[in-house]
């Protein structure tokens, strides 16, 4: 049984991944993670490809349980495996709570790993695993400093276990989209600070971001970068001190 794994699928960038993948693959079966099961039940509804449903909360560890579970009895062959569970909170240390500063950690890293972990032994030759990153991911960024941190590690993890599965024909893509018009802003400024960012420049379409990431992948790409804004971004992040970057940041937030 060939399919491709999907968290986050319930809205933004991980539902259209999902149709996308609908859309393009011969797919025998997409395995669709979130919370929320009403609407994972509702995208069932609208793509022909069947979906395998796992409404599950992947902070807690026997969430995994479940996938590595799943994936024991299945024994499927993982085609594409795209891990875009994460969120964001705006604020500075003092403002974004214990809790919710761990549980960035816990789903934007830890989960991440433990789900790409759990799958590498169902994927052959041709397989591709794309890990959604940031543009926040190229420097430090005060008011996101976890979430920036996290997306570092996604990236920086991505490009070396890229080199590592390439051996073994599979690619790994790091997805490092900027500003995007999806349900993330609603959770990450709740109960930010006067200081959070407010300007939001060029917001991209997921779907335009989406498209380009399996694209990338399939040409084995180990980093995504949609739209000439987030590429000079990349550009210049590369070129300036990070003080600067940072500098920069706080006069445009």
């Amino acid at each position: 049984m060939k399919i491709g794994i999907v968290t986050g699928a319930s809205s933004g960038m991980g539902k259209e991944f999902a149709v996308q993948l609908a859309a393009s693959e011969r797919l025998d079966e997409i395995w669709v993670v979130a919370r929320r099961a009403d609407r994972l039940e509702e995208l069932a509804q609208e793509l022909k490809t069947p979906l395998r449903i796992f409404a599950l909360d992947l902070t807690h560890s026997e969430s995994i349980d479940t996938l590595k579970q799943a994936f024991s009895e299945s024994a499927p062959s993982v085609h594409w495996l795209i891990n875009a569970s994460g969120f964001a909170k705006f604020g500075d240390f003092s403002t974004v709570s214990e809790t919710d500063s761990l549980a960035m950690i816990d789903l934007d890293v830890r989960a991440l790993v433990w789900i790409t972990l759990a799958a590498i032994p169902y994927m052959e030759p041709g397989g591709h695993i794309l890990e959604v990153a940031s543009t926040a991911a190229f420097q430090p960024l005060p008011d996101m400093n976890i979430y920036a941190a996290a997306k570092a590690f996604v990236l920086s993890y991505s490009r070396a276990l890229n080199r590592e599965l390439g051996k073994r024909g599979v690619t790994v893509t790091a997805v490092c989209p900027g500003w995007t018009k999806t349900e993330f802003f609603d959770v990450a400024r709740q109960n930010a600070d006067a200081g959070a960012v407010k300007n939001f420049f060029f917001p991209s379409q997921p779907e335009n971001v989406v498209r380009r990431a399996i694209r990338d992948a399939k040409r084995g790409r180990d980093v995504s970068v949609y739209g000439i804004f987030n590429k000079l971004h990349l550009f210049f992040a590369k070129l300036l001190p990070a003080s600067s970057v940072m500098t920069l940041w706080d006069a445009m937030k």
